[in-house]
């Protein structure tokens, strides 16, 4: 190994650990292990590195607990021959999107979802039928059919992990899974990836790999209450950005309407899956009246953005810290839903006598690595699928079981395209600790929480900023907490500085000062590293009412 490549940088490991692998997946949750199984069936050496809880060592079955995809209830969105099509849900897509969406992405990854789901039972998964056989499915809001097709009534995510975990177990030649492991930088040369610099419990190490996936999730746990497990703080974004790739559309972080309001929690919040109120439940106030009543056509099950917004605007107004999903009509609700049954029955509440306390959580960040329906990035042999990418499949706010549904075909297909860099042997020249920017978590995630939520403004945001900018200290990346604290830092950064800039509402990006869509500002704003590491914005000046601009995002360096 050599100090070439980016530089020596601030300091460098002294390495206990060297590994080699063709592909290198970061994360274990659907994108991931998709990816990790398609690539190991074309013959790949695949190396698959996970945080796994905070504790080190365990098992396939611990490690399950660091995926959002663990804990997904609704469902998988898929349109099926003679109960739907594409066009129709790649419609309710971009109506959701609000007008952020890239329609030829969303039309490739919907229109893939059959053949998705054949593969994943193929795999194992296991979905509930219905009388007849086929398939049983609900509906959630946005979607105008019943396309939502679920697994253990609400624990669609646990099955999809478990039948993931199966295929790329012990038995499935070529995947090797190491757990409690934490990637601190994505090495690169002149020709792209050359591997990572990551941590486990061996010591500091290097794999030599010519790809690598990012698969990290999301960053949901920049706010104090999310339904995200420990493990999402924005790792990859991060990552993605050191290595020189772009990222876009961060502002658009999407509040669960219906998450489970339980006084005093902090971490991570049940949820309770739209498709309760696909099967009839109905959202009121402490006196009994409609949340969504006159706000929208589709109701309680209108788009997420719609419905967070309607319960944050109705809890502002009577002072409360929740509202109410009243479920009680919904009949078998305890077989249709053990979850969330069980999740009620711990804090005491009976769905089928008592209504649900339900408040809006951190859920998904719809933006992310910017990448094509294939998973590249700008940076040759750099991939990213599942939430911290950004395919354009979301737009500025994600419709309902989509997510599951893009980890699947976009984690598949960036597997497969990291089959054409796998003749390369790549050495690391470059594996430095970075140094990056680290605030407090407590600190970013109470100026996240107070004002960067559900609504925005001005003051708000500049307070955010102000408060984490003053917090934050360089640091060099060596440990898994030390990168998690520079991760949220980064994204926290650049999620405020995307929301000052956004001067509208649109999708899950509420201004109450502007509370208007523009239509100059239908486009996205792309971040790269700049100086100190901190993300800088690289969109042409802000707009100033005039037509909209056809604003195109960089992917042109990347592996074809």
């Amino acid at each position: 190994m050599t100090g070439a490549g980016r530089g020596v940088g601030p300091a460098v490991p002294a390495v206990e650990w060297e590994a080699h692998a063709d592909l290198v997946v970061v994360g274990g949750g659907v994108a991931g292990l998709s990816a990790a199984r398609a690539a190991a069936r074309r013959g790949l050496a695949v190396l698959v590195l996970q945080k796994g809880p905070m504790q080190q060592g365990g098992g396939s079955e611990a490690a399950s607990e660091d995926t959002s995809t663990a804990f997904a209830q609704g469902g998988v969105a898929v349109a099926r021959a003679g109960h739907d099509t594409s066009a129709a849900h790649a419609d309710d897509t971009c109506d959701a999107g609000a007008g952020l969406c890239d329609r030829s992405a969303v039309e490739s990854i919907v229109a893939d979802g059959p053949r998705a789901l054949t593969w994943l039972v193929e795999s194992g998964a296991e979905f509930d039928r219905g009388p007849d056989g086929d398939y049983a499915a609900t509906r959630e809001g946005g979607h105008r059919v019943r396309r939502i097709l679920h697994a253990h009534g609400d624990a669609t995510g646990a099955e999809v992990q478990r039948a993931l975990d199966a295929a790329c177990g012990p038995v499935e030649s070529g995947i090797a899974r190491v757990i409690g492991a934490s990637v601190l930088r994505v090495c690169t040369d002149h020709r792209g990836v050359t591997g990572v610099l990551a941590e486990t419990a061996d010591g500091h190490g290097v794999v030599h790999a010519p790809s690598v996936l990012l698969a990290t999730g999301g960053l949901g746990r920049l706010y104090s209450v999310s339904t995200n497990p420990a493990a999402a703080t924005g790792d990859g974004l991060a990552l993605a950005l050191d290595a020189g790739a772009q990222a876009a559309d961060l502002e658009f972080v999407q509040f669960h309407p219906t998450a489970l309001y339980v006084p005093g929690a902090q971490g991570r919040s049940p949820l309770v899956s739209e498709a309760v109120r696909g099967e009839g439940g109905v959202l009121v106030d402490a006196r009994g009246r409609s949340v969504t009543d006159g706000v929208h056509p589709m109701g309680d099950l209108a788009p997420r953005d719609v419905v967070a917004r309607a319960i944050a605007s109705r809890m502002r107004e009577t002072g409360a810290a929740h509202v109410f999903l009243d479920a009680r009509a919904v009949e078998g609700f305890a077989a249709r839903f053990p979850t969330i049954t069980a999740s009620c029955r711990r804090i005491g509440i009976v769905p089928a006598a008592d209504r649900i306390p339900v408040a809006p959580a951190a859920h998904f960040s719809c933006g992310g690595v910017v990448t094509d329906v294939h998973g590249r990035t700008r940076v040759p042999g750099l991939f990213a699928a599942g939430e911290v990418a950004r395919t354009g499949l979301h737009g500025g706010n994600r419709l309902a079981s989509n997510s599951l549904l893009e980890g699947l075909v976009v984690g598949e297909r960036a597997g497969l395209a990291a089959v054409g860099r796998a003749a390369m042997s790549p050495e690391v020249l470059d594996a430095a600790f970075r140094l990056a920017p680290a605030a407090p978590r407590e600190r970013v995630q109470e100026m996240m929480t107070a004002h960067c939520s559900v609504t925005r403004s001005a003051d708000g945001l500049a307070a955010a900023a102000a408060g984490i900018t003053t917090a934050a200290r360089p640091a060099i990346v060596r440990t898994r907490p030390g990168a998690e604290d520079a991760a949220l830092t980064i994204a926290a950064t650049a999620v405020l500085t995307a929301a000052e800039l956004r001067t509208e509402t649109r999708g899950c990006h509420t201004r109450d000062d502007h509370p208007e869509a523009r239509p100059e500002w239908a486009r996205s704003i792309v971040f790269e590293q700049g100086g100190g590491a901190m993300p800088r914005p690289v969109l042409p000046d802000s707009p100033t009412g005039g037509p909209a601009m056809d604003f195109r995002l960089d992917t042109a360096g990347a592996d074809r």
